[in-house]
């Protein structure tokens, strides 16, 4: 809306408890509530808000998942002849890349902590629509294609509930004939699970100085695939972890490759968000790795099927910031709590939003509201969360020091003594920032890679096609510059333009003006699938991520 333009009034709706995010955490918290509800014989109602078209558009994961969640929260779910948890790992192997080999270390040298045997190749979209039936059939209202764009507070400055974004402006901002206002959803309690740098988290991490205490946020991009290969290459169950080759020492990274069923296998590539060289392209890089002699094999003759990207948690346990704030709690990624060794995240998403939900029933039967859930605070490092964290908590910042190889020596030295509940290195703090992380394009070469062959590697365009991303064109632009001078003088004259690259989704360009000769920076807002590497990975901190009309952004069918 224009500035002259008086805003009608919100329309608004009551609960006693409103979860932002339709992902494992806000999911498992909501019925976890309609559980402790129904054994205290209370009625507490909850909505959960879903920004993707429908619950599991906008999931994407590995996805291997520790089951340890899900045996918490439904016991008896393998009962349930309709549960995603098809295919068991069978066999897991970890390799080193070099240029044109590769090396299998033996799994011996990994701690048991990074087994993966009694864990399942799962689609976690596929998870959440389930999970979201079972919601459903306790009571919980969930809405898709509604993304909380605002944060709504009460005299005393707690968090009353969120504010749904307004639909039907036009780039400008004006109305359109389809205009309708956002709608008003207040709760005694708010729970936050937007996922990995949820915009609304940004603000109450600010707000709140939830961060006060902990160390940088870390991230990696997360780039996949889903392919159906021939029959004879497919071998259900089977896991493959890389690290190595296409990367360098400096550079943070590895591969995944998990056999699901159905002929189905998910390929997908990390790249650590902490890397310096502002010519990488992590999109270019996977593409790359797909040729290997080891891996490229499996890819022949078969069909990519779909593609995604997002960003990943890294930090791990010294990077949690305060999970409350007054009316409300972070849960699931929006908290961090991804294991990075394990790459895994959800069987933690839904634990945090069950300890979440447990320390909120608690308070709404003593007739609180709008104050900190501190038993929630003060619980979770105590808990499986914590433990599970605690045991990896160095092998980040050992990997950001000494580079890839060393660091996953002692990384792996390190999570064998916390096997035994110590550590020589005690709990080793993130340095800087990934923002921070980048350096000057001065200091380094353009990398040259090769084009791609549209069997086995693709581009960027193509593969977004692939995610079904769709926004409404004529919106208002959802990625912010704040300073349109800084992104010319800095972004592209300083680093050279690392937002083309550092995108796998095609969304920035850098374009050459035809008549005057100067350089305009071009947002592709359509194309993008809502990762979050703008907001986090800018040199300047000059972008940022907010939420688009509801149901924008991928729509992913199974991943």
């Amino acid at each position: 809306m224009t500035e002259t333009q008086e805003l009608p009034d919100r329309e608004s709706m009551e609960f006693d408890v409103v979860v932002v995010g339709g992902g494992p955490a806000g999911l498992s918290a909501a019925i976890k509530i309609k559980q402790l509800a129904a054994e205290r014989e209370n009625e507490i109602s909850v909505v959960v808000l879903e920004k993707g078209s429908e619950i599991g558009a906008h999931i994407l994961s590995g996805a291997v998942v520790d089951p340890v969640g899900i045996d918490a929260l439904l016991p008896d779910w393998k009962n349930d002849p309709d549960h995603p948890f098809k295919t068991a790992v069978t066999s897991d192997h970890f390799l080193y890349l070099g240029p044109s080999g590769s090396l299998r270390l033996p799994n011996f040298l990994f701690p048991p902590l990074m087994n993966n045997h009694g864990n399942y190749i799962v689609s976690l979209g596929n998870v959440c629509r389930w999970l979201a039936e079972k919601a459903e059939a306790l009571g919980v209202e969930i809405y898709p294609g509604f993304a909380a764009s605002e944060l709504l507070y009460g005299d005393a400055g707690q968090v009353i509930g969120v504010a749904t974004g307004d639909m039907g402006l036009s780039t400008a901002g004006s109305p359109k004939d389809s205009y309708m206002r956002g709608m008003a959803l207040l709760g005694k309690y708010t729970l936050i699970g937007e996922g990995v740098r949820g915009s609304l988290a940004k603000i109450l991490i600010d707000k709140f100085g939830l961060d006060e205490n902990s160390s940088h946020p870390k991230f990696g991009l997360g780039i996949k695939e889903l392919w159906q290969v021939s029959p004879e290459l497919h071998r259900p169950g089977h896991v493959q972890h890389t690290f190595g080759w296409p990367l360098d020492n400096t550079t943070g990274g590895g591969s995944f490759l998990y056999h699901l069923e159905d002929n189905q296998v998910a390929v997908g590539f990390v790249t650590h968000l902490n890397y310096e060289n502002p010519y990488l392209s992590p999109f270019e890089e996977f593409q790359r790795f797909k040729k290997h002699p080891s891996i490229v094999e499996l890819f022949e003759g078969g069909k990519r099927i779909s593609y995604g990207a997002r960003a990943i948690t890294e930090g791990g346990y010294q990077s949690v910031p305060k999970l409350v704030f007054p009316g409300g709690a972070l849960i699931g990624c929006s908290a961090g709590f991804v294991n990075l060794p394990r790459i895994k995240g959800s069987h933690n998403a839904i634990l945090s939003g069950m300890e979440a939900a447990v320390s909120l029933v608690d308070a709404l039967d003593q007739d609180r509201q709008g104050d900190e859930l501190t038993s929630y605070e003060t619980g979770w490092r105590q808990g499986p969360i914590g433990r599970d964290l605690k045991k990896v908590r160095n092998v980040k910042p050992l990997l950001t020091r000494f580079g890839t190889a060393l660091g996953t020596m002692l990384g792996g030295f390190d999570m064998w003594c916390n096997t035994f509940g110590f550590s020589l290195f005690g709990t080793l703090a993130h340095a800087k920032s990934d923002a921070d992380s980048l350096k000057p394009a001065r200091l380094f070469k353009p990398v040259s890679y090769p084009k791609p062959d549209g069997k086995i590697s693709f581009d960027r365009l193509s593969s977004v096609f692939l995610s079904s991303t769709n926004h409404e064109e004529d919106q208002p632009v959802h990625l912010k510059i704040r300073d349109d001078a800084l992104q010319v003088s800095s972004e592209l004259g300083e680093y050279d333009g690392p937002s083309s690259r550092y995108c796998p989704a095609g969304v920035y360009e850098w374009v050459d003006g035809e008549k005057n000769g100067e350089t305009s920076f071009v947002i592709n807002s359509q194309n993008c699938v809502h990762c979050k590497t703008c907001d986090i990975k800018d040199p300047n901190n000059n972008i940022t991520w907010t939420t688009p009309e509801g149901t924008g952004g991928p729509n992913y069918p199974n991943m």
